[in-house]
């Protein structure tokens, strides 16, 4: 796998949030480049900051100063900028986003969950044609996650780790460029999360998206191309993990 081009560069970034009479500093002058087929780890003590700096690098949330850009072969765009409608457009097409829970629609098979993402923002009646391409693609990806043989399952019939496995498969529907992970295995057992962090390491290696994955699994850290910490809002490169 070769890492490409800078997908993602976060510059000078700044937010609060407000706390009574006064503000709670979530982001301090974060600065940080992800290039494609990269992995970035983010770790740091709970409530630090690091689920929020994956909000504002997906355009869920918008900076109170900084730029975000995001480049697309198109060009490159800063999306702290952007509209509310046009960011919704960016994460549809080019964002994936794992959330630590799952979000499963309980009445949708595992298939359909993969189904619907890419009929987003599209018309009500979808040709045959691409129906029967987005059904093969979303089978692709389940035995991709290894559960072609669940497509037919709804979210209830399913083990955790299943459904975050589902999670990922459909994440990676649109063939995002951008791979936004937020502690996939913090409601999974030990031996189930290090299975479902096997699988995002793989998936994202094979596809190369730009992967930004908050964890507090230091065990799997030595495996990601930049490992970087979150304290009161403050990013640092964690450069221990790979020491001899």
């Amino acid at each position: 796998m070769t890492i490409g081009s800078t997908v993602l560069d976060l510059q000078n970034v700044n937010l609060t949030f407000p706390d009574g009479q006064s503000r709670i500093t979530a982001l301090d002058n974060v600065s940080l480049s992800l290039r494609r087929g990269e992995i970035a780890a983010i770790t740091g003590p709970s409530g630090s900051g690091k689920s929020t700096l994956l909000a504002v690098a997906s355009t869920l949330i918008r900076p109170d100063s900084g730029h975000v850009y995001f480049r697309t072969p198109e060009g490159s765009t800063d999306i702290a900028a952007l509209s509310r409608k046009a960011a919704s457009e960016l994460r549809r097409n080019s964002i994936g986003i794992v959330f630590q829970q799952s979000n499963l629609v309980s009445s949708l098979t595992a298939l359909e969950q993969l189904e619907v993402m890419a009929h987003l923002g599209q018309s009500v009646f979808t040709p045959r044609a691409q129906r029967k391409a987005v059904k093969e693609k979303a089978m692709d990806l389940l035995d991709a996650v290894g559960l072609a043989d669940q497509s037919g399952k709804r979210p209830a019939q399913l083990s955790g780790g299943q459904r975050q496995r589902v999670n990922l498969a459909r994440a990676l529907m649109n063939d995002p460029q951008l791979l936004v992970v937020d502690e996939p295995t913090s409601a999974l057992d030990q031996e189930r999360g290090a299975a479902v962090m096997d699988l995002i390491i793989g998936v994202v290696r094979e596809r190369e998206a730009a992967t930004l994955l908050v964890t507090h699994d230091r065990g799997h850290l030595h495996r990601m191309d930049v490992v970087y910490r979150v304290v009161d809002g403050a990013l640092t490169t964690d450069q221990s993990v790979f020491a001899a």
